[in-house]
């Protein structure tokens, strides 16, 4: 029956529902509606902040594609990482304290991360990246942090450590920043999560950005750092090493005289002969800053390879790190200083670059290049690790 004075062709559908409502005050109406809306509010914060990929054709963004890249990794330069391995008495479960690896194109460096991430044992990873889009967001002399609550992986959602929270509070307020926009635009970190998930599924991070900060600044806030690691490690029982570890994110050179935005990073030319130079000044930079023991006058010196003199936002090497690999290797440093455990010691697994080899083939993955590679334009790629 319909209600009085509404016939059939007035209701479309079953009156139940109106009924219902129309016999409950107004008051309990409220109530209803309040509560409503009180749920759906808790719904939305119970749901977990998540970043997802930024480049999605350089990096595996699937199970698959990262499986297939492994194995075509270890069938293409498994015997050379092997005998990399061999030559400085690396074991299968040598566990590295700190690392430095690439973050470009697999098809141009998937070797380089295979190098020296299965050495990256720990449960839980402070990555520092770089901060590319620093400048758009007026970002500099800063630790950047973000809130995310997990980060879009291959193999499932990558939950942040809750140590991130634990450093942060134990930080000066003036150190750092929290800044998602920042983050959500950085492809430098992101790049190696795949193979650090790949070895293990429960893998926790910690990322932090690096933009532009001068060296002084460097040295404050990573020893800041080191004693905010040592605290949260203390206070969790973690080893260095076996349940947490440090990896740096960088790419070496930045070479060439086209698609670098206008910019002319052609010191020694373009032909074959300023190639040549070009990789011998990368691999002094890293036998002579880079390989020992890392101290302050050795991280300053890969500063003042890279950097220009002066207020120091502007290259003087285009070396993709410039100011995440000295951060990084100041923590690391300092952190070893302050736990009492030996220095760290710097070990080349490998130097390469885009036009070195031949690309690891990706196109058949839904994969590509973000890049061309000639001698108009190529990238170096290094790859270090500290027992």
């Amino acid at each position: 029956m319909n209600p009085p004075g509404i016939t059939k062709r007035d209701v479309p559908f079953r009156t139940e529902p109106y009924l219902l409502v129309a016999n409950i005050p107004i008051a309990m109406k409220n109530v209803i509606l309040l509560s409503v809306l009180s749920l759906f509010c808790l719904q939305l914060a119970a749901q977990k902040k998540t970043r997802l990929p930024v480049d999605t054709i350089g990096f595996a963004t699937r199970a698959w594609q990262m499986d297939s890249i492994i194995k075509r990794i270890d069938r293409t330069y498994g015997s050379s990482i092997d005998s990399i391995s061999k030559l400085n008495n690396l074991k299968e479960n040598t566990a590295f304290r700190l690392a430095i690896c690439p973050h470009d194109d697999y098809t141009y460096a998937g070797f380089l991360y295979e190098s020296v991430i299965p050495h990256i044992r720990a449960k839980t990873v402070i990555l520092f990246g770089v901060a590319h889009k620093a400048k758009k967001f007026s970002v500099e002399q800063k630790l950047v942090f973000d809130s995310f609550d997990e980060w879009k992986e291959p193999y499932g959602n990558r939950i942040i450590s809750p140590l991130r929270e634990e450093i942060i509070k134990n930080l000066p307020k003036g150190d750092y920043i929290i800044h998602d926009s920042l983050q959500q635009t950085e492809h430098s970190i992101e790049a190696i999560l795949p193979f650090l998930q790949y070895l293990n599924r429960d893998v926790r991070i910690i990322p932090i950005l690096i933009p532009y900060m001068n060296f002084d600044m460097m040295e404050k806030y990573s020893m800041d750092l080191a004693r905010a690691i040592d605290k949260v490690m203390k206070d969790n029982n973690m080893k260095w090493g076996d349940d947490l570890a440090l990896v740096i994110s960088n790419d070496a050179v930045h070479y060439g005289d086209v698609e670098w935005g206008g910019k002319n990073y052609a010191t020694y030319g373009c032909d074959t002969s300023g190639y040549k130079q070009a990789v011998n000044h990368e691999n002094e930079i890293i036998s002579k800053s880079l390989i020992s023991l890392p101290d302050t006058a050795s991280i300053h010196k890969f500063f003042n390879y890279t950097v220009q003199p002066g207020d120091g936002h502007d290259y003087l090497w285009p070396w993709c790190g410039r100011y995440s690999v000295p951060f990084g290797l100041l923590a690391g440093m300092y952190l070893s200083r302050i736990r009492g455990a030996d220095n760290l010691k710097g070990i080349k697994m490998g130097y390469s670059t885009s036009i070195a080899h031949k690309p690891l083939p990706v196109n058949d993955l839904m994969m590509g290049k973000t890049a061309v590679a000639t001698l108009h334009h190529w990238g170096g790629f290094a790859a270090i690790g500290y027992k």
